[in-house]
Protein backbone atom coordinates (compact mmCIF):
# COMPACT_ATOMS: atom_id res chain seq x y z
CA UNK A 1 0.00 0.00 0.00
CA UNK A 2 1.16 3.40 -0.73
CA UNK A 3 -1.12 5.45 1.40
CA UNK A 4 -1.21 2.77 4.76
CA UNK A 5 -2.49 5.78 6.77
CA UNK A 6 -5.66 6.87 4.95
CA UNK A 7 -9.19 4.97 5.38
CA UNK A 8 -11.69 4.78 2.64
CA UNK A 9 -12.51 8.19 2.42
CA UNK A 10 -16.69 8.35 3.82
CA UNK A 11 -19.95 10.58 4.07
CA UNK A 12 -20.07 12.09 7.16
CA UNK A 13 -22.28 15.04 7.02
CA UNK A 14 -21.37 18.41 7.17
CA UNK A 15 -20.77 18.73 11.08
CA UNK A 16 -18.14 16.28 10.64
CA UNK A 17 -15.29 17.50 12.19
CA UNK A 18 -12.99 14.55 10.34
CA UNK A 19 -10.67 15.89 7.85
CA UNK A 20 -11.06 12.41 5.88
CA UNK A 21 -14.60 12.21 5.42
CA UNK A 22 -16.80 14.08 3.01
CA UNK A 23 -18.75 16.58 4.28
CA UNK A 24 -21.57 16.96 1.35
CA UNK A 25 -20.61 14.46 -0.74
CA UNK A 26 -22.72 11.65 -0.42
CA UNK A 27 -22.49 9.34 -3.45
CA UNK A 28 -26.25 7.91 -2.66
CA UNK A 29 -28.11 10.79 -2.26
CA UNK A 30 -30.96 11.55 -5.15
CA UNK A 31 -30.84 15.10 -6.23
CA UNK A 32 -33.13 15.83 -9.09
CA UNK A 33 -33.72 12.03 -10.09
CA UNK A 34 -30.03 10.83 -9.98
CA UNK A 35 -27.81 10.47 -7.61
CA UNK A 36 -24.87 12.50 -7.13
CA UNK A 37 -22.49 10.00 -8.36
CA UNK A 38 -24.55 9.73 -11.04
CA UNK A 39 -24.35 14.09 -11.62
CA UNK A 40 -20.82 13.50 -10.77
CA UNK A 41 -18.46 11.19 -12.50
CA UNK A 42 -15.39 12.51 -11.01
CA UNK A 43 -11.83 11.45 -12.49
CA UNK A 44 -8.29 11.51 -11.55
CA UNK A 45 -6.09 13.81 -13.63
CA UNK A 46 -2.86 11.43 -13.79
CA UNK A 47 -0.67 13.71 -14.88
CA UNK A 48 -1.00 16.04 -11.37
CA UNK A 49 -1.76 14.01 -8.89
CA UNK A 50 0.85 11.25 -9.94
CA UNK A 51 3.26 13.03 -11.39
CA UNK A 52 3.89 16.46 -10.66
CA UNK A 53 5.34 17.49 -7.26
CA UNK A 54 5.51 21.13 -6.98
CA UNK A 55 8.12 22.03 -9.53
CA UNK A 56 7.75 25.68 -10.27
CA UNK A 57 9.99 28.00 -12.69
CA UNK A 58 11.85 28.96 -9.45
CA UNK A 59 12.28 25.99 -7.73
CA UNK A 60 12.14 22.41 -7.47
CA UNK A 61 10.23 19.43 -6.04
CA UNK A 62 8.49 19.43 -2.47
CA UNK A 63 6.24 16.59 -2.65
CA UNK A 64 7.97 12.79 -3.42
CA UNK A 65 6.44 11.60 -6.04
CA UNK A 66 8.12 8.63 -6.56
CA UNK A 67 6.73 5.97 -4.59
CA UNK A 68 9.39 4.30 -4.02
CA UNK A 69 11.54 4.16 -6.75
CA UNK A 70 13.74 5.71 -9.11
CA UNK A 71 11.99 8.18 -11.56
CA UNK A 72 12.14 7.89 -15.20
CA UNK A 73 12.00 4.06 -15.11
CA UNK A 74 9.43 1.33 -16.24
CA UNK A 75 9.26 0.55 -12.67
CA UNK A 76 8.25 4.06 -11.32
CA UNK A 77 5.42 3.66 -14.37
CA UNK A 78 4.43 0.45 -12.61
CA UNK A 79 4.41 2.28 -8.88
CA UNK A 80 2.01 5.03 -9.59
CA UNK A 81 -0.66 2.63 -11.65
CA UNK A 82 -0.79 0.71 -8.24
CA UNK A 83 -0.51 4.27 -6.20
CA UNK A 84 -2.94 5.60 -8.37
CA UNK A 85 -5.58 2.75 -8.41
CA UNK A 86 -5.32 2.47 -4.38
CA UNK A 87 -6.09 6.42 -4.52
CA UNK A 88 -8.83 6.32 -6.72
CA UNK A 89 -10.22 3.46 -4.35
CA UNK A 90 -10.05 4.98 -1.14
CA UNK A 91 -11.73 8.23 -2.88
CA UNK A 92 -14.81 6.42 -4.74
CA UNK A 93 -13.10 7.86 -7.86
CA UNK A 94 -14.70 6.05 -10.71
CA UNK A 95 -12.46 7.13 -13.22
CA UNK A 96 -9.36 8.66 -14.86
CA UNK A 97 -7.83 10.32 -17.61
CA UNK A 98 -4.09 10.54 -19.14
CA UNK A 99 -1.68 12.12 -21.54
CA UNK A 100 0.92 8.97 -23.06
CA UNK A 101 3.54 10.64 -21.01
CA UNK A 102 1.98 10.28 -17.97
CA UNK A 103 1.95 6.67 -17.82
CA UNK A 104 5.24 5.66 -19.03
CA UNK A 105 8.81 8.02 -19.67
CA UNK A 106 9.39 8.83 -23.16
CA UNK A 107 12.23 7.16 -24.78
CA UNK A 108 14.69 8.71 -27.12
CA UNK A 109 12.78 6.31 -30.12
CA UNK A 110 9.01 6.56 -30.52
CA UNK A 111 9.03 2.35 -31.21
CA UNK A 112 10.41 1.96 -27.27
CA UNK A 113 8.22 4.38 -25.72
CA UNK A 114 5.20 2.13 -27.85
CA UNK A 115 6.43 -1.07 -26.41
CA UNK A 116 6.00 0.55 -22.84
CA UNK A 117 3.17 1.93 -23.41
CA UNK A 118 1.81 -1.77 -24.38
CA UNK A 119 3.51 -2.98 -21.61
CA UNK A 120 1.43 -0.02 -18.98
CA UNK A 121 -1.45 -0.67 -20.43
CA UNK A 122 -1.48 -4.27 -19.70
CA UNK A 123 -0.87 -2.99 -15.91
CA UNK A 124 -3.51 -0.90 -16.26
CA UNK A 125 -6.45 -3.00 -17.75
CA UNK A 126 -5.59 -5.48 -15.09
CA UNK A 127 -6.01 -3.11 -12.61
CA UNK A 128 -9.28 -1.65 -14.19
CA UNK A 129 -10.62 -5.40 -14.01
CA UNK A 130 -9.87 -5.43 -10.19
CA UNK A 131 -11.30 -2.37 -9.24
CA UNK A 132 -14.43 -1.56 -12.13
CA UNK A 133 -12.65 2.18 -12.49
CA UNK A 134 -12.37 2.94 -16.00
CA UNK A 135 -10.67 5.45 -18.19
CA UNK A 136 -12.76 8.29 -19.31
CA UNK A 137 -10.24 9.77 -22.23
CA UNK A 138 -6.76 9.78 -23.36
CA UNK A 139 -4.29 12.51 -25.16
CA UNK A 140 -1.29 12.57 -26.23
CA UNK A 141 1.28 15.18 -25.05
CA UNK A 142 2.19 17.43 -27.99
CA UNK A 143 3.21 20.43 -26.28
CA UNK A 144 6.32 19.23 -23.53
CA UNK A 145 9.02 17.93 -25.92
CA UNK A 146 11.17 20.58 -27.49
CA UNK A 147 10.14 19.11 -30.94
CA UNK A 148 6.69 21.01 -30.41
CA UNK A 149 8.54 24.15 -30.11
CA UNK A 150 5.79 25.22 -32.88
CA UNK A 151 3.08 23.72 -32.05
CA UNK A 152 2.30 19.78 -33.35
CA UNK A 153 -0.78 20.23 -35.81
CA UNK A 154 0.77 23.50 -36.48
CA UNK A 155 4.35 22.69 -36.96
CA UNK A 156 6.12 23.55 -39.41
CA UNK A 157 7.81 20.66 -40.05
CA UNK A 158 6.66 17.67 -41.57
CA UNK A 159 8.46 15.64 -39.72
CA UNK A 160 7.09 16.81 -36.10
CA UNK A 161 3.48 17.00 -37.92
CA UNK A 162 3.89 12.94 -38.83
CA UNK A 163 5.51 12.17 -35.14
CA UNK A 164 2.86 13.77 -33.83
CA UNK A 165 0.55 11.76 -35.47
CA UNK A 166 2.34 8.92 -34.45
CA UNK A 167 1.42 10.04 -30.95
CA UNK A 168 -1.84 10.61 -31.56
CA UNK A 169 -2.60 6.81 -33.22
CA UNK A 170 -0.85 5.22 -30.10
CA UNK A 171 -2.45 7.18 -27.80
CA UNK A 172 -6.31 6.13 -29.13
CA UNK A 173 -5.12 2.46 -29.23
CA UNK A 174 -4.23 2.96 -25.62
CA UNK A 175 -7.19 4.59 -25.05
CA UNK A 176 -10.05 1.97 -26.70
CA UNK A 177 -7.52 -0.66 -25.04
CA UNK A 178 -8.78 0.64 -22.00
CA UNK A 179 -12.60 1.44 -22.49
CA UNK A 180 -11.92 4.80 -22.64
CA UNK A 181 -15.10 6.14 -24.37
CA UNK A 182 -13.41 9.58 -25.55
CA UNK A 183 -10.34 11.30 -26.85
CA UNK A 184 -9.14 15.20 -26.49
CA UNK A 185 -6.90 17.19 -27.84
CA UNK A 186 -4.88 19.62 -25.76
CA UNK A 187 -4.03 22.41 -28.18
CA UNK A 188 -0.95 23.66 -25.68
CA UNK A 189 0.95 25.21 -28.41
CA UNK A 190 -1.57 25.17 -31.37
CA UNK A 191 -0.85 28.62 -31.88
CA UNK A 192 1.60 31.25 -32.82
CA UNK A 193 4.22 34.24 -31.30
CA UNK A 194 4.13 36.48 -34.39
CA UNK A 195 2.38 36.78 -37.23
CA UNK A 196 6.09 38.21 -38.94
CA UNK A 197 6.71 33.97 -39.44
CA UNK A 198 3.32 32.34 -39.63
CA UNK A 199 0.66 31.16 -41.80
CA UNK A 200 -2.45 31.32 -40.13
CA UNK A 201 -4.50 29.80 -42.47
CA UNK A 202 -2.31 26.86 -43.42
CA UNK A 203 -1.20 25.81 -39.65
CA UNK A 204 -5.28 25.71 -38.79
CA UNK A 205 -5.60 23.73 -41.82
CA UNK A 206 -2.77 21.01 -40.76
CA UNK A 207 -4.56 20.90 -37.27
CA UNK A 208 -8.03 20.65 -38.68
CA UNK A 209 -6.35 17.40 -41.02
CA UNK A 210 -4.88 15.83 -37.93
CA UNK A 211 -7.99 16.13 -35.96
CA UNK A 212 -10.02 14.67 -39.20
CA UNK A 213 -7.18 11.71 -39.55
CA UNK A 214 -7.69 11.28 -35.59
CA UNK A 215 -11.68 10.65 -36.13
CA UNK A 216 -11.44 8.60 -39.18
CA UNK A 217 -8.79 6.82 -37.21
CA UNK A 218 -10.31 6.47 -33.69
CA UNK A 219 -14.12 5.55 -34.99
CA UNK A 220 -12.70 2.79 -36.75
CA UNK A 221 -10.45 1.53 -33.91
CA UNK A 222 -13.45 1.50 -31.40
CA UNK A 223 -14.13 5.19 -30.03
CA UNK A 224 -17.72 5.39 -29.07
CA UNK A 225 -18.37 8.71 -27.71
CA UNK A 226 -16.75 12.30 -28.40
CA UNK A 227 -13.56 13.69 -29.29
CA UNK A 228 -12.49 16.56 -27.35
CA UNK A 229 -10.99 19.96 -28.05
CA UNK A 230 -9.96 22.09 -24.03
CA UNK A 231 -10.26 25.77 -25.39
CA UNK A 232 -6.91 27.43 -23.79
CA UNK A 233 -6.18 31.22 -24.39
CA UNK A 234 -2.88 31.61 -23.51
CA UNK A 235 0.29 29.79 -21.60
CA UNK A 236 2.40 28.89 -23.17
CA UNK A 237 1.32 30.44 -26.53
CA UNK A 238 0.83 33.76 -27.01
CA UNK A 239 -2.31 33.87 -29.69
CA UNK A 240 -3.55 30.30 -29.52
CA UNK A 241 -6.13 29.23 -31.91
CA UNK A 242 -8.11 27.79 -29.45
CA UNK A 243 -8.63 30.57 -27.37
CA UNK A 244 -12.07 30.03 -25.72
CA UNK A 245 -15.19 28.05 -26.34
CA UNK A 246 -16.92 30.51 -29.06
CA UNK A 247 -13.38 30.47 -30.76
CA UNK A 248 -12.88 26.73 -30.58
CA UNK A 249 -17.02 26.08 -31.87
CA UNK A 250 -16.40 28.35 -34.87
CA UNK A 251 -13.49 26.19 -35.37
CA UNK A 252 -15.10 23.13 -35.73
CA UNK A 253 -17.85 24.09 -37.79
CA UNK A 254 -15.43 25.73 -40.25
CA UNK A 255 -13.60 22.40 -40.90
CA UNK A 256 -16.44 20.75 -40.57
CA UNK A 257 -15.70 18.55 -37.05
CA UNK A 258 -18.44 19.25 -35.48
CA UNK A 259 -20.19 16.35 -35.53
CA UNK A 260 -17.52 14.35 -33.73
CA UNK A 261 -16.33 17.07 -31.24
CA UNK A 262 -17.57 18.38 -27.96
CA UNK A 263 -15.66 21.10 -25.49
CA UNK A 264 -13.22 20.03 -22.58
CA UNK A 265 -14.15 23.56 -20.54
CA UNK A 266 -11.81 24.26 -17.85
CA UNK A 267 -12.53 26.89 -15.11
CA UNK A 268 -9.08 27.99 -15.31
CA UNK A 269 -9.09 28.58 -19.14
CA UNK A 270 -11.91 30.22 -19.06
CA UNK A 271 -11.24 33.30 -16.32
CA UNK A 272 -8.06 33.84 -18.38
CA UNK A 273 -9.67 34.47 -21.21
CA UNK A 274 -10.96 36.97 -19.60
CA UNK A 275 -14.84 34.93 -18.73
CA UNK A 276 -16.44 33.66 -16.02
CA UNK A 277 -16.48 29.89 -15.87
CA UNK A 278 -19.83 29.74 -16.47
CA UNK A 279 -20.02 31.86 -19.89
CA UNK A 280 -17.99 29.04 -21.56
CA UNK A 281 -19.97 26.69 -19.98
CA UNK A 282 -23.24 28.42 -21.19
CA UNK A 283 -21.66 29.19 -25.04
CA UNK A 284 -21.18 25.23 -25.16
CA UNK A 285 -24.63 24.11 -23.78
CA UNK A 286 -26.32 26.50 -26.15
CA UNK A 287 -24.59 25.45 -29.35
CA UNK A 288 -25.23 21.57 -27.99
CA UNK A 289 -20.95 21.36 -27.72
CA UNK A 290 -20.47 20.59 -24.26
CA UNK A 291 -18.83 16.84 -23.67
CA UNK A 292 -16.49 17.26 -20.01
CA UNK A 293 -15.07 19.39 -17.67
CA UNK A 294 -11.58 19.96 -16.38
CA UNK A 295 -12.79 21.01 -12.58
CA UNK A 296 -10.36 23.38 -10.67
CA UNK A 297 -10.06 26.90 -10.81
CA UNK A 298 -7.68 29.91 -10.76
CA UNK A 299 -6.67 32.77 -9.12
CA UNK A 300 -7.93 35.85 -10.13
CA UNK A 301 -4.79 37.79 -9.12
CA UNK A 302 -2.29 35.34 -11.21
CA UNK A 303 -2.36 36.09 -14.63
CA UNK A 304 -1.45 32.33 -15.27
CA UNK A 305 -2.63 28.27 -15.30
CA UNK A 306 -2.78 28.04 -11.63
CA UNK A 307 -4.90 24.75 -11.86
CA UNK A 308 -5.90 24.92 -8.24
CA UNK A 309 -8.14 22.71 -6.42
CA UNK A 310 -12.36 24.45 -6.68
CA UNK A 311 -13.11 25.87 -3.53
CA UNK A 312 -15.30 28.60 -4.34
CA UNK A 313 -19.47 27.63 -3.82
CA UNK A 314 -20.49 30.22 -6.08
CA UNK A 315 -18.69 29.07 -9.04
CA UNK A 316 -19.34 25.30 -8.65
CA UNK A 317 -22.81 26.17 -8.34
CA UNK A 318 -22.75 28.12 -11.47
CA UNK A 319 -21.31 25.34 -13.23
CA UNK A 320 -23.84 22.75 -12.20
CA UNK A 321 -26.56 24.90 -13.04
CA UNK A 322 -25.95 24.75 -16.53
CA UNK A 323 -24.53 21.25 -16.41
CA UNK A 324 -28.27 20.60 -14.82
CA UNK A 325 -29.88 22.67 -17.63
CA UNK A 326 -28.10 21.40 -20.17
CA UNK A 327 -29.04 17.40 -18.66
CA UNK A 328 -25.76 16.79 -18.17
CA UNK A 329 -22.22 15.43 -19.80
CA UNK A 330 -21.23 13.32 -22.17
CA UNK A 331 -18.27 13.41 -20.47
CA UNK A 332 -17.04 13.74 -16.18
CA UNK A 333 -15.68 16.06 -14.33
CA UNK A 334 -12.20 15.89 -13.96
CA UNK A 335 -9.82 17.22 -11.19
CA UNK A 336 -6.90 18.88 -13.68
CA UNK A 337 -5.59 20.13 -10.57
CA UNK A 338 -2.39 20.62 -7.88
CA UNK A 339 -1.95 20.83 -4.60
CA UNK A 340 -0.21 24.38 -4.03
CA UNK A 341 3.55 23.86 -3.68
CA UNK A 342 3.75 23.83 0.37
CA UNK A 343 0.69 21.13 0.75
CA UNK A 344 3.57 18.54 -0.14
CA UNK A 345 2.47 15.50 1.90
CA UNK A 346 -0.27 12.25 0.51
CA UNK A 347 -2.71 13.66 3.40
CA UNK A 348 -2.46 16.63 1.65
CA UNK A 349 -3.54 15.16 -1.79
CA UNK A 350 -6.71 13.62 -0.06
CA UNK A 351 -7.39 16.82 1.50
CA UNK A 352 -7.58 18.46 -2.10
CA UNK A 353 -9.97 15.88 -3.75
CA UNK A 354 -12.05 16.07 -0.21
CA UNK A 355 -12.37 19.85 -0.60
CA UNK A 356 -12.86 19.65 -4.63
CA UNK A 357 -15.90 16.87 -3.98
CA UNK A 358 -17.55 18.32 -1.62
CA UNK A 359 -17.25 22.02 -3.32
CA UNK A 360 -18.94 20.20 -6.54
CA UNK A 361 -21.25 18.31 -4.08
CA UNK A 362 -22.45 21.72 -3.35
CA UNK A 363 -22.83 23.30 -5.92
CA UNK A 364 -25.10 20.30 -7.06
CA UNK A 365 -27.15 20.86 -4.25
CA UNK A 366 -27.61 24.42 -4.71
CA UNK A 367 -28.13 24.89 -8.46
CA UNK A 368 -31.03 21.99 -8.07
CA UNK A 369 -32.43 24.36 -5.57
CA UNK A 370 -32.42 27.54 -7.87
CA UNK A 371 -33.83 25.30 -10.41
CA UNK A 372 -36.86 24.19 -8.13
CA UNK A 373 -36.89 27.75 -6.94
CA UNK A 374 -37.90 28.67 -10.25
CA UNK A 375 -37.98 32.34 -10.15
CA UNK A 376 -34.32 33.45 -12.14
CA UNK A 377 -36.03 31.13 -14.99
CA UNK A 378 -39.53 33.21 -14.56
CA UNK A 379 -37.88 36.64 -14.24
CA UNK A 380 -35.85 35.56 -17.89
CA UNK A 381 -38.53 34.52 -19.45
CA UNK A 382 -40.75 37.33 -18.51
CA UNK A 383 -37.74 39.68 -19.14
CA UNK A 384 -38.33 38.77 -23.50
CA UNK A 385 -42.16 38.79 -23.18
CA UNK A 386 -42.29 41.76 -25.71
CA UNK A 387 -41.11 38.84 -27.85
CA UNK A 388 -44.15 36.70 -27.06
CA UNK A 389 -46.86 38.57 -29.50
CA UNK A 390 -47.59 41.21 -31.56
CA UNK A 391 -44.32 42.37 -33.92
CA UNK A 392 -41.78 40.37 -30.81
CA UNK A 393 -43.53 37.38 -32.33
CA UNK A 394 -42.77 38.24 -36.33
CA UNK A 395 -39.26 38.96 -35.51
CA UNK A 396 -38.47 35.84 -33.38
CA UNK A 397 -40.60 33.52 -36.29
CA UNK A 398 -38.60 35.39 -38.86
CA UNK A 399 -41.67 36.81 -40.57
CA UNK A 400 -40.79 40.70 -40.06
CA UNK A 401 -38.92 42.75 -42.80
CA UNK A 402 -36.12 45.43 -41.89
CA UNK A 403 -38.81 48.27 -43.45
CA UNK A 404 -41.99 46.76 -41.66
CA UNK A 405 -39.61 47.24 -38.19
CA UNK A 406 -39.11 50.69 -39.42
CA UNK A 407 -42.41 51.96 -40.10
CA UNK A 408 -43.43 50.08 -36.32
CA UNK A 409 -40.75 52.35 -34.91
CA UNK A 410 -41.54 55.31 -37.07
CA UNK A 411 -45.38 55.08 -35.20
CA UNK A 412 -43.82 54.69 -31.59
CA UNK A 413 -41.99 57.45 -32.03
CA UNK A 414 -39.34 56.46 -28.87
CA UNK A 415 -39.69 53.05 -27.16
CA UNK A 416 -40.04 52.79 -23.76
CA UNK A 417 -36.93 52.01 -21.64
CA UNK A 418 -36.43 48.09 -21.77
CA UNK A 419 -37.30 46.45 -18.19
CA UNK A 420 -34.93 46.89 -15.54
CA UNK A 421 -32.42 43.59 -15.38
CA UNK A 422 -32.65 43.58 -11.81
CA UNK A 423 -29.32 42.16 -11.17
CA UNK A 424 -29.11 42.86 -7.40
CA UNK A 425 -32.36 41.50 -6.80
CA UNK A 426 -31.06 38.32 -9.00
CA UNK A 427 -28.12 37.93 -6.66
CA UNK A 428 -29.90 38.28 -3.71
CA UNK A 429 -31.97 35.63 -4.87
CA UNK A 430 -29.18 33.45 -5.66
CA UNK A 431 -27.45 34.44 -2.38
CA UNK A 432 -30.70 33.51 -0.09
CA UNK A 433 -31.51 30.11 -2.07
CA UNK A 434 -27.74 29.07 -1.20
CA UNK A 435 -27.85 30.10 2.37
CA UNK A 436 -31.84 31.01 3.47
Amino acid sequence: MYFPDIPVIKYEGPKSENPLAFKYYDPDRVIMGKTMKEHLPFAMAWWHNLCAAGTDMFGRDTADKSFGCEKGTMEHAHAKVDAGFEFMQKLGVGLFCFHDVDIVPEADDINETNRRLDEISDHILEKEKETGIKCLWGTANLFGNPRYMNGAGSSNSADVYCFAAAQVKKAIDVTVKLGGRHYLFWGGREGYETLLNTDVKFEQENIAALMRMAVEYGRRQGIKGDFYIEPKPKEPTKHQYDFDAATAIGFLRQYGLDKDFKLNIEANHATLAGHTFQHDLRISAMNGMLGSIDANQGDYLLGWDTDEFPYDVYETTMCMYEVLKYGGLTGGFNFDAKNRRPSYTPEDQFYAYILAMDAYALGLINAAKLIEDGRIDRFIEERYASYKTGIGAKIRSGEATLEELADYAGKLGAPALPGSGRQEYLESVVNQVLFG
